[in-house]
């Protein structure tokens, strides 16, 4: 019986020492893993706030193109008895959808910041970037079809066109080319931020 008694006493001291050798290669991948969540995590969070911060640019430079081509208006000032030179965004259906999808565009973005906070306090949140991705693909067609219709408009205000004779009137009405020029140059600047936009999303996304 004494035997037997120190044999399992052996056994026992002998499982315990196995036991406490294979701990610390057992805790290893853990602390790993919980090492690399943490980074990923300081990643997206990183990638969230380079994202609010892209937003508020966008708005700014959306708002600006609406509020400069919304207030473009110009007068000569000579005029005759029948008739008086203006030119106004008014005029244009072209300029007047600018002035609407730029409007829209930066109302947009001041709606989505809310949405972008809460994926700079939860990085890991899939939800609130998978609904800006989609909004922001939408909003890129939007402002690109306002910016490329204005353009062509300003250009032929600029050059004219011969073949259909289109008369340049940025001669005569220059302030008002001005304007409308500074205005596309500012919706186009609002596209290529939705561009990065984009792409940051998805590559949050990717990385969930």
């Amino acid at each position: 019986m004494e035997k037997g008694d120190s044999t399992a006493i052996n056994i026992t001291s002998e499982s315990s020492k196995e036991r406490k050798g294979k701990a610390p290669l057992l805790a290893a991948p853990v602390m790993v893993a919980t090492a690399n969540t943490r980074e990923d995590g300081g990643n997206k969070r990183g990638i969230a706030i380079f994202d609010f911060v892209l937003r508020l640019c966008a708005m700014v430079a959306a708002l600006a193109a609406a509020i400069i081509m919304g207030t473009t208006d110009q007068t000569l000032p000579f005029f005759t008895q029948f008739f008086r030179f203006q030119a106004s965004y008014e005029d244009l259906p072209t300029f007047t959808f600018f002035v609407i999808a730029n409007a829209i565009t930066s109302s947009y973005l001041v709606l989505s910041l809310p949405f972008s906070i809460v994926s700079i306090v939860r990085p890991r949140a899939v939800g609130p970037r998978l609904l800006l991705i989609i909004l922001d693909t939408v909003m890129v067609g939007l402002t690109t079809a306002a910016a490329a219709s204005a353009a062509a408009i300003v250009y032929l205000a600029h050059k004219g066109n011969s073949s259909a004779n289109w008369l340049a009137i940025c001669q005569q009405y220059s302030d008002f080319c001005q304007r409308t020029s500074g205005a596309v140059v500012a919706s186009f600047i609002a596209v290529v931020i939705f561009v990065f936009l984009v792409v940051l999303s998805a590559l949050a996304l990717r990385k969930s």
